[in-house]
């Protein structure tokens, strides 16, 4: 278990469970432990009726650096992608719960990515969402590549998964990965307020919208899973050495 990862049950909002970021000495880089924490709450969630809807939360200024690259890399340069990702993937995919998220500040690699999973996000202009794979010599992840250009449309999409350009909170909110923009110091409020209505909504009848809303999740799964091969691949090749070797010198 880890401290860095917090799981809360707020009385003020009934039926909702907080998964929160609580790394901010490190930018809220997400370890494999972090992973399996988050995965375990996501999966609970689901068998326990108690808990309606799950809210992803960061601190003031950052939601998530990413992956923290040490921890990532010693699995990931002998292996591929982490195990400990991967579930924490399919759980997003899975979910049979509504999940919302609040960014402010920094949202980078699957920072951003796992955004793509919720149903509603929050966030505030001074947002930065990016994903510099490519500048890493690596491709997408989390379906990404199969969710951002449905969501996004192709060019933004490209700009954001492999041009490496960022997007402001209002920039994400007209490309569609946002829900909306509020002033940062609203962000989690806002995030519950939304997380607790749908908590309060029936159930069933929520489950089944947003099974309808959603589609396929097994097709979501097989771009998880293929785009995982390819990391793997990348991340053996020279060019990927390379860019992580300049990264860590930085």
């Amino acid at each position: 278990m880890t401290d860095h990862i917090l799981i809360e049950r707020p009385e003020a909002h009934p039926g909702v469970q907080i998964i929160r970021f609580n790394r901010s000495d490190k930018k809220n880089a997400i370890t494999r432990a972090m992973y399996s924490v988050m995965t375990e709450a996501l999966t609970a969630a689901d068998g326990n009726p108690a808990i309606r809807a799950t809210a992803f939360l960061g601190a003031e200024g950052c939601f998530s650096a990413g992956n923290d690259l040490g921890d990532f890399l010693a699995v990931a340069m002998g292996g591929g992608m982490p195990r400990e990702v991967v579930d924490f993937l399919y759980a997003l995919v899975r979910s049979a719960k509504p999940i919302v998220s609040g960014v402010d500040g920094l949202a980078i690699g699957i920072g951003t990515t796992m955004h793509l999973h919720c149903d509603l996000t929050v966030a505030s202009a001074r947002s930065q969402f990016r994903t510099p794979f490519v500048d890493l010599a690596l491709v997408p992840e989390a379906a990404s590549s199969l969710l951002a250009p449905r969501i996004m449309g192709a060019q933004r999409a490209f700009a954001m998964l492999a041009a490496g350009e960022p997007f402001s909170g209002g920039e994400a909110r007209d490309a569609g990965l946002v829900f909306k923009v509020v002033e940062p110091h609203q962000v989690e409020a806002a995030t519950l307020g939304l997380a607790a209505k749908l908590a309060a909504k029936p159930p069933e009848a929520l489950r089944l919208s947003r099974d309808l809303i959603r589609g396929d999740r097994e097709e979501i799964i097989a771009r998880i899973d293929e785009e995982a091969r390819h990391f793997a691949t990348r991340l053996q090749s020279a060019e990927a050495r390379a860019a992580f070797e300049a990264f860590m010198r930085r």
